[in-house]
């Protein structure tokens, strides 16, 4: 893990996960790998948060899953076999909206556990 991917997961860890500042971290954390991994930043900057990662050639079936390992070393989520859906993955929005409805479970888990 690079050293900015490792301030993400700790700058995460402590936000409340209520705070849009979760959302934006996700997503900048999200941009840089897609930047450093499958486009030139300045496309990635420039990347709609809609658009398809498949439809728009950014992603292909390997690269969701250099995405799903990603996203499990980054933020210490566990993406299962049935949540690698479009509708979870295949663009910035839905990959940010995916990754904060698992750390809100995961912090809930824990506050229940302690």
């Amino acid at each position: 893990m690079s050293h900015g991917l490792s301030q993400t997961v700790t700058i995460l860890d402590g936000l409340s996960h209520t705070n849009p500042d979760m959302h934006q971290e996700i997503n900048v954390a999200l941009r840089r790998f897609i930047g450093e991994n499958f486009l030139f930043q300045q496309e990635v900057e420039s990347l709609a948060e809609d658009a398809s990662f498949l439809q728009n050639g950014v992603i292909d079936s390997s690269g969701v899953l250099e995405l799903v390992c990603f996203l499990e070393s980054t933020f210490g989520i566990e993406v299962a076999d049935e949540e690698m859906l479009p509708e979870n993955l295949d663009s910035i929005r839905a990959v940010t909206a995916y990754v904060s409805r698992k750390l809100e479970r995961k912090r809930a888990q824990q506050l229940a556990a302690a």
